[in-house]
């Protein structure tokens, strides 16, 4: 019994620290014994300069969270600091991930002005903060492939493959770069 509180204790304590340290949290689940384990790393995401794009953002995190478990997106409380700024712009879609988790999303104009769907834009820009880069050319069935799909394509989905590979990542056996993505077409 005192091992298992000391174990809550220290993981309260890791998740503390985490947090003040990466911005980022773990989400904490308790098992059929009581004993807490870790689950998922809480990536909290900022909509405030996302405009027009606020309500494609929140379901392109939503399709990450039906898909992945090692990670969830989250919208930031207000007065919070959050991992991910969304921005809209004039230009072309694209993401900055300065590490795993962290970055900015810019929900260009252009594509959506070229017919491209936007929770679709969302969800694969969110995709590059996860870790995941452009898989090109590629089918709808790749939420990776971008823009490579056509305007007609609407998967919001990553699949089985891309799945895995931020399962993998956030489990902490892989550790991806900081890079910048840009859509196809776009300027790099």
């Amino acid at each position: 019994m005192i091992a298992s509180k000391a174990a809550r204790a220290l993981v309260a304590l890791l998740v503390v620290a985490l947090t003040w340290t990466t911005g980022q949290a773990f989400a904490a689940s308790t098992a059929g014994d009581g004993e807490q384990t870790l689950a998922a790393r809480v990536v909290t995401y900022d909509v405030s300069g996302a405009a027009e794009f606020t309500s494609a953002v929140h379901q392109g995190a939503a399709a990450w969270n039906a898909t992945v478990s090692n990670v969830r997106l989250v919208q930031v409380q207000s007065g919070q600091r959050a991992n991910v700024r969304v921005v809209a712009d004039n230009g072309w879609p694209r993401a900055q991930r300065t590490s795993l988790g962290n970055g900015t999303v810019w929900m260009g104009r252009q594509a959506v002005n070229e017919g491209y769907n936007t929770v679709r834009i969302a969800s694969h820009e969110f995709g590059h903060i996860l870790g995941l880069p452009d898989i090109k050319p590629g089918p709808c069935s790749s939420l990776m492939s971008g823009s490579t799909a056509g305007v007609s394509c609407t998967n919001p989905y990553p699949n089985a493959s891309e799945r895995s590979a931020v399962e993998r990542y956030f489990a902490g056996s892989l550790i991806a770069p900081a890079r910048t993505f840009h859509a196809e077409g776009a300027p790099a």
